[in-house]
């Protein structure tokens, strides 16, 4: 959970009142690095409030979205591992298995395990 506005508020008016950031970050129990990010985007853009992070995909395959989508609409037998495997082959992007199931699953797609084929006769 971020941090209130009033708290970024009192942060600044100390600043601007002519205190070093982090001596107003000790003041508030804030982090030195936290005040000094409060500052400089006050003195950038005029603004005090959190920028949301709604919306915003964080993920590295992002950038691979169409080329991810396509390959399991041309092979959808695919298993999370040989994506996995292709995407850093055709590339050079590393990610884990839980990255890669995560992307599928934001876009709707699932993988079902495949079933290892039954022994083929009586012992």
């Amino acid at each position: 959970m971020g941090y209130s506005n009033d708290l970024r508020v009192r942060v600044i008016q100390v600043v601007e009142g002519g205190a070093a950031a982090r001596a107003a970050a000790r003041q508030f129990v804030i982090g030195d690095a936290t005040a000094i990010r409060w500052v400089k985007r006050w003195r950038e853009t005029g603004s005090f409030e959190a920028i949301s992070t709604k919306g915003r995909s964080r993920s590295p395959l992002k950038r691979h979205e169409d080329w991810l989508l396509e390959l399991v609409r041309q092979e959808p037998d695919l298993t999370l591992e040989e994506i996995q495997r292709r995407l850093f082959d055709e590339h050079q992007q590393k990610a884990g298995l839980g990255s890669v199931w995560r992307f599928f699953d934001r876009h709707g797609i699932s993988f079902k395990k495949k079933r290892s084929r039954g022994r083929t006769g009586s012992a």
